[in-house]
């Protein structure tokens, strides 16, 4: 959903509302992963601390969505499950107008003796784009570096995403390094 104004709290609830009956707009779950023929996959790999504490503070920020504390990107509600369901709006100011977007939760990351966590999510019909997203912290043994991944596959699916396609690219590139600096800065904080 396209908008020439920020869209009020109302609008934001009653849009997350509709969402929860739409289904994905790509298939299979898991497509970030995999790939998929037609999606351009994207990966962003950033160590953003280091230690025990660390790893734990970037759990928290993931679970909390601050990835998305970028002034220009916000995720409503802030205190969505990460659960496998969970809808969530993601709220996207550019060149000078607002994209409202529908995103689920598709599934929980968490293996390896704990030394892993995040989840995806992937859009649904009412998204400007089509694809999954991943979103990911390591713990690595040995060096004790805590890494953040985001890892997405996607393609334009709106027509003002299509026509603005290299604009699109330039977003997602600034996102997922934005977000990385974000998760960084829970970190630190």
């Amino acid at each position: 959903m396209f908008l020439g104004h920020r869209p009020s709290s109302h609008e934001i609830d009653a849009f997350i509302a509709a969402s929860r009956q739409l289904p994905l707009s790509y298939e299979p779950i898991g497509l970030a992963a995999q790939g998929g023929a037609g999606f351009r996959i994207d990966d962003e790999h950033v160590v953003v601390g280091h230690g025990e504490k660390a790893f734990e503070r970037a759990k928290v920020a993931l679970t909390e969505w601050r990835q998305f504390d970028l002034g220009w990107a916000e995720a409503f509600p802030r205190s969505a499950p990460i659960a496998p369901g969970t809808v969530v709006a993601v709220l996207f100011r550019h060149m000078g107008f607002w994209s409202l977007n529908g995103c689920r939760v598709v599934y929980t990351i968490a293996g390896d003796g704990s030394r892993e966590f995040g989840f995806a999510y992937g859009t649904l019909a009412n998204h400007a784009e089509c694809g999954e997203e991943i979103f990911k912290v390591s713990l690595h043994p040995g060096t004790g570096e805590v890494s953040y991944a985001l890892r997405a596959a996607s393609r334009p699916r709106a027509l003002l995403a299509r026509l603005g396609y290299p604009v699109t690219r330039f977003l997602q590139a600034r996102f997922r390094r934005e977000s990385a600096a974000a998760i960084a800065r829970a970190i630190a904080g």
